[in-house]
């Protein structure tokens, strides 16, 4: 899954000199929560709006609402800007992206080409777009979890039983940390079964069904 398929294109973005007051005005107008910051038109930044948030005074301030208003307008975006910068290519993958988001507790990463200029923005919110995407769990509802061998063959095994019963196979998702020593933990979702219940029956005698089940979004 390249980042280039999944990331925000229409790019909005900050100078690192402008005031936060700006930014914050900037993020509700477009319904957004992070921001990349630019200088001279290169990025050097980015800034969320959980940040903005922390750097506004609280209710509990003494000061009166013009004071508040000149503070805001005087703390530039440079000054909360994290100050290490992560990004990620367009031809690097959604997953990548979302072991770095997890890996150093961020929400959204600037997409840059080779010679870093920004090309884009991918957040936690695309990153949950791609997995449902690659789930199928939009066009098949039927979705079943094995615990297989991990050898050649293995999953073969199973998705021959299931198109054998006329099921159309949507998704295959596996996970080694997940399973067993020896084992692959695998995820399937299929649709236009004929005899889910014969289907059934044959995935349990040949296999290590883990769960069978129906769901939709609602």
């Amino acid at each position: 899954m390249p980042v280039q398929d999944w990331m925000s294109k229409d790019l909005i973005t900050v100078d690192e000199d402008a005031s936060i007051m700006k930014a914050s005005k900037i993020m509700k107008q477009n319904g957004i929560k992070h921001l990349p910051v630019m200088r001279k038109g290169r990025l050097v930044g980015i800034v969320s709006d959980r940040e903005l948030k922390e750097a506004t005074p609280s209710k509990a301030t003494t000061l009166d609402i013009h004071e508040m208003y000149h503070l805001l307008d005087q703390i530039k975006v440079k000054s909360l800007m994290p100050k290490q910068l992560f990004t990620i290519t367009p031809g690097e993958t959604a997953e990548k992206a979302a072991a770095v988001m997890l890996k150093r507790y961020i929400s959204a990463l600037p997409v840059v080409d080779e010679h870093g200029a920004l090309q884009g923005i991918i957040t936690k919110g695309d990153i949950f777009k791609a997995f449902v995407a690659v789930s199928g769990i939009n066009t098949a509802d039927l979705a079943m979890g094995f615990d297989l061998k991990d050898q050649p063959g293995a999953i073969k095994g199973v998705t021959d039983v299931i198109r054998a019963h006329g099921g159309r196979i949507v998704s295959i998702l596996t996970a080694v940390e997940l399973a067993t020593e020896g084992f692959l933990r695998v995820f399937i979702r299929t649709r236009e079964v004929k005899d889910e219940k014969a289907l059934r029956k044959e995935l349990e005698e040949k296999s290590n069904l883990l769960y069978y089940i129906h769901e939709k979004v609602d």
